[in-house]
């Protein structure tokens, strides 16, 4: 890929970004209500999200095989017990994630 497509790409890419985030300003601004199925929506989207992205990443796991599968659970067990205890997404997702990492790498090698 050439210099000039590279920046077209991220151009375009970050105009998409903007672009998504600017629509709901304009659609709603600060005078219109926002709809009832909009914040629906906005309650019910992320659980799901998260929950479909559970599944997509434990579908190939394989629980009869030592050690498959002890990673996965115990960084699910540390994302869910500090979410809990903080309530903070990122903090949480972000722990998860290294303790994945950091089980793969180092203990079950």
């Amino acid at each position: 890929m050439s210099t000039g497509m590279s920046i077209a790409t991220i151009a375009i890419a970050a105009l998409c970004t903007f672009a998504t985030r600017l629509v709901p300003f304009v659609l709603f601004g600060r005078k219109r209500t926002v709809p009832r199925i909009v914040v629906f929506l906005g309650n019910v989207l992320p659980p799901a999200i998260i929950a479909t992205l559970i599944v997509y990443c434990l579908k190939s796991v394989n629980l009869l095989a030592f050690p498959s599968g002890i990673p996965e659970l115990i960084s699910i067990a540390a994302v869910v017990l500090l979410h809990l205890w903080k309530r903070n997404t990122l903090l949480s997702v972000g722990a998860g994630t290294i303790c994945y990492m950091i089980l793969i790498q180092c203990v079950f090698v």
